[in-house]
């Protein structure tokens, strides 16, 4: 038996570099990768140090030409946005990774690590791996830049109420930092019977006017005033003005409605009263509990103004009080109030104590009075009132006094309450003297009413020890801690109420 011997294994030949003559398999460039990378710089033409614009107020960086990205430190988005910075000059390489090294946050400096590979001599393809260090340079952008003049504006939303208070704009006011439409705003000014807001484009402005269309029973009209025109590029600048008009009702207001909208309100009494403004204007008339909701584009084709401004009520004592239950409405009523009781009353004003005249009337807040109870009310039989539908009503159908609600120690009131709310940023013409009595009186709307504050962010005022309780030692409502939310405030880390953190 003869064995054959295996044919022997095939092994690569090794080539002198043509450079420094070390030993190498063989390649088109016939030279080492040291040899070929010292004579061969395949990142030539790539900036080793690039700029990149940041704006300070608003925490976004410029991606030319003129568009402002929000990125985040080692994001996705600043990676692209670096990248895009070399792209010009990597047109005759491949990018083969891409990444970020570690910085100090606050030293002004990006640095990435760039893989890149390209063809060089004969064929060979190297493949390099260097560092790009992105400077960050402080620069303004259009919209800060807007922001800060406090004068320049594309767009402003003009709100107006015709009327003596303003517990709708109190109301306004809260649903605007609940839902942060004020952040876009460029500038917010306080004028006599309304508010401004500016912005700086026109898409925001309409997107106020669209939330106010939504949340308040309201009109509004837009107009348009060209500032320029650049007859080359045929581009116009205008600047725009919205009108919004809120109806000229508030709460606690005493209405007289048309014949015409009272019927078809379901056949309830003209003389009603206003019980809550949100988007619609909520009614209830005191002689029935009929309650009725009137539309913002109702009350504009049917118009009726309030009665008596809060000024005007006056203090009235509760001297008998007679539940009236089991009462059955006509034909055609609409609904009737479930929260209230309908109750007859006799009163007498306070500023009246040393005489026997007292008034007689029906009233909806028959659940909360009883003999000796304080109670703000209209007097209608003493009242000089020039209004077209009252005056045409049979007297016998107008009551003497209209209850509006029940009166309670202030002071004590503004002790008791433990929580706050949040205020806009604007500028004010001239403070009235009357402001802090009419934001009162909405706090003590919100403690009243819980479908109101629905809609509010109520904050817990830390100064304040908090107290479980849903009523006071003399009965005026109270809001509950479940209703609170912690008012949340970051203070810088080296001192404040995060200097404990950094410490340990």
């Amino acid at each position: 038996m003869e064995y054959m011997q295996a044919p022997p294994s095939s092994s690569q030949g090794h080539i002198l570099c043509c450079m420094c003559g070390i030993a190498i398999p063989p390649n088109p460039a016939n030279m080492c990768v040291s040899c070929l990378r010292n004579k061969v710089d395949i990142s030539e033409g790539i900036p080793k140090q690039v700029t990149v614009h940041f704006c300070r107020q608003c925490e976004r960086y410029l991606q030319p030409p003129g568009t402002w990205l929000q990125c985040a430190l080692e994001s996705r988005e600043l990676l692209a946005l670096c990248l895009k910075k070399l792209k010009a000059s990597m047109t005759k390489v491949r990018l083969i990774d891409a990444g970020f090294l570690w910085t100090e946050p606050h030293s002004k400096r990006i640095k990435m690590k760039l893989s890149i590979q390209k063809e060089v001599m004969n064929g060979a393809i190297l493949q390099q791996v260097f560092v790009v260090e992105f400077v960050i340079q402080p620069q303004m952008c259009d919209d800060c830049h807007r922001v800060e003049a406090k004068d320049f504006w594309k767009a402003v939303v003009q709100v107006r109420q015709k009327t003596v208070h303003k517990k709708t704009f109190y109301y306004l006011e809260q649903l605007i930092l609940k839902h942060k439409l004020h952040q876009s705003t460029v500038r917010i000014k306080e004028i006599h019977e309304g508010i401004d807001f500016y912005y700086a484009s026109k898409q925001h402005a309409q997107k106020m006017v669209d939330f106010l269309q939504c949340t308040v029973p309201c009109r509004s009209k837009a107009s348009q005033r060209l500032i320029s025109h650049d007859v080359h590029t045929n581009t116009y600048n205008y600047k725009s003005t919205f009108s919004v008009e809120i109806v000229p009702v508030c709460k606690d207001n005493v209405v007289c409605l048309s014949p015409r909208l009272a019927q078809s309100l379901g056949n309830m009494g003209q003389v009603c009263v206003c019980i809550r403004v949100t988007s619609s204007i909520h009614l209830i008339d005191p002689n029935t509990l009929q309650i009725a909701e009137v539309e913002g584009n109702t009350f504009w084709r049917h118009p009726f103004s309030s009665l008596c401004s809060p000024r005007q009520l006056e203090e009235f004592i509760v001297m008998d009080i007679d539940i009236i239950r089991g009462q059955r409405l006509g034909a055609g009523a609409g609904l009737r109030s479930n929260k209230h009781t309908l109750a007859e009353v006799w009163v007498q004003k306070t500023s009246e104590m040393d005489s026997r005249h007292q008034y007689h009337c029906r009233t909806f807040l028959g659940h909360l009075l009883n003999i000796g109870d304080l109670v703000l009310g209209f007097d209608f039989a003493n009242a000089n009132i020039n209004d077209e539908f009252l005056n045409k009503m049979n007297p016998h159908h107008v009551p003497d006094v209209v209850l509006i609600k029940k009166s309670y120690d202030r002071m004590k009131r503004v002790k008791n309450r433990v929580w706050k709310l949040k205020e806009l940023e604007r500028e004010r013409e001239a403070t009235d003297t009357d402001d802090e009595r009419q934001y009162n009186e909405f706090l003590e709307d919100l403690e009243e009413d819980e479908l109101l504050r629905k809609n509010v962010n109520i904050f817990r005022d830390a100064s304040k020890v908090p107290v479980e309780s849903e009523t006071d030692d003399e009965g005026a409502p109270r809001i509950s801690l479940e209703e609170m939310m912690e008012d949340l405030s970051l203070s810088d880390a080296t001192g404040g109420a995060g200097a404990d953190m950094m410490t340990d």
